[in-house]
């Protein structure tokens, strides 16, 4: 892809996914929204239909085919034929949504064949915005004021900023970054094997695809993920954690984790930073 387009995309879904992170924070601050149940009994709100519908209505204009968290009835047979798609989660996190802790986020990726090529995650409560392609690396942006009505981030002003990704990280222990609501005998064992390497390490609960994003920061050396994912949650925070110099793979830490799938549920997967 040209590197012109891949500029002028990043513009368009930063954008999109600000102001649908505004359109969840309305929800959010209303203290007045109706929780349903998905076939697979994961909540659902008016937030992540809000927020799908803007992100739709607008990448529609686009070029590319869209896989939504809220609108994935797309057969394999029309999929496999994409060559580039947007894979979307309107608002991963629901259940943190609705715990109201703040750690949900926006997630718009760029797909090309099995890769993610282009993301961006919003945290629209804690205001960062995260940017990665495999062209250009990952960057990281605090304090977004979504009332502006331009919000054009381009990478070129970026690079100029400083603002790429990871930032410099004194920790003194090797550090976990996991859900301790998915915590099972694999990843204790895995932990434990990590602490048999590094001794003293620490392990940090956070929700939705800022996992993957504090490994960008370099604020986490792992990511072990040994319970189910879909598709839509992981590709934008993919590609930003690739671009800030983490590897992505499956749980033998080797194969690479793949998009696009027949099944779009995801393996088990690591993501690791390489420079640790």
């Amino acid at each position: 892809m040209e590197k012109i387009k891949i500029k002028k995309l990043l513009t368009v879904i930063t954008k999109l996914a600000i102001e649908a992170g505004e359109e969840i924070m309305n929800i959010y601050n209303s203290n007045d929204f109706e929780i349903q149940l998905k076939s697979d009994n994961s909540p659902l709100t008016i937030a992540d239909k809000n927020a799908h519908n803007i992100i739709f209505n607008e990448l529609s204009k686009t070029d590319y085919n869209i896989l939504s968290e809220e609108g994935k009835s797309v057969s394999f047979d029309k999929r496999k034929k994409w060559e580039y798609y947007w894979l979307v989660d309107p608002l991963d996190g629901t259940k943190e949504f609705i715990k109201r802790n703040g750690e949900f986020t926006v997630n718009i990726a760029l797909i090309h064949k099995d890769t993610p090529i282009m993301g961006v995650v919003y945290a629209p409560f804690l205001k960062d915005l995260y940017i990665g392609t495999l062209e250009y690396g990952s960057y990281k942006i605090n304090n977004i004021d979504p009332t502006n009505s331009k919000n054009e981030i381009s990478i070129d002003k970026l690079m100029i900023e400083k603002n790429s990704l990871p930032f410099a990280n004194k920790r003194k222990n090797y550090t976990i970054v996991g859900s301790r609501s998915h915590m099972n005998k694999d990843t204790e064992q895995f932990i434990e094997n990590l602490k048999k390497i590094h001794g003293d390490i620490e392990f940090i609960s956070k929700g939705s695809s800022l996992k993957l994003c504090m490994l960008a920061e370099g604020k986490a050396d792992i990511y072990p993920r040994f319970a189910p994912t879909m598709e839509w949650d992981t590709g934008a925070g993919h590609v930003i954690a690739v671009g800030a110099g983490c590897i992505v793979t499956q749980k033998d830490a080797v194969t690479p984790l793949i998009y696009n799938k027949k099944n779009l549920l995801n393996p088990w997967f690591i993501v690791k930073r390489k420079d640790m």
